[in-house]
């Protein structure tokens, strides 16, 4: 299973500060994980109410700022049930969240989990590192720590 290169459609379409989500379906999610690009990919998963999603946002943020010339893409992909924008939105937008994100209006979980990574259980928050160039991918299922992203990030390398 790889991700690709749909990315770069969502990056220019959310190139200004503090970008409307964009709300997608499976289909469209399958799509992403299958794109091809040059770049190594990010997909954090994360949901609003989860508090240890919350607290890795700005070291996410942060390597996005700090890798601008990296190729990388970084999408935040909002797991909330509720799959409302305005509230993702205005959740972004107190956080001062500036990458990519996207919602995903999928209630049933098992439709797609596996389709991201077998053995991830659905716990958040989630991240996963794609280099679609190489076909190397690692999946974590915890809070990320100082650091820990850049490693991962060159461990695809």
């Amino acid at each position: 299973m790889q991700m690709r290169n749909i990315f770069y459609g969502f990056l220019l379409l959310s190139s200004s500060v503090f970008a409307q989500p964009k709300v997608v379906k499976l289909p469209e999610l399958e799509k992403i994980i299958k794109t091809e690009s040059e770049y190594i990919q990010v997909i954090n998963f994360w949901a609003t109410w989860c508090g240890p999603c919350v607290k890795e946002m700005p070291l996410i943020e942060k390597v996005a700022k700090e890798r601008p010339d990296a190729r990388l893409t970084l999408v935040s992909l909002d797991l909330d049930l509720d799959a409302n924008p305005e509230k993702v939105f205005r959740f972004v937008e107190r956080k001062g969240i500036q990458s990519t994100v996207l919602i995903l209006d999928e209630q049933d979980a098992n439709s797609w989990i596996d389709k991201i990574e077998k053995q991830w259980n659905g716990s958040l928050p989630a991240t996963l590192v794609v280099n679609t160039k190489t076909k190397k991918r690692t999946f974590v299922s915890h809070e990320l720590k100082e650091g820990e992203l850049e490693a991962l990030i060159d461990s695809v390398k």
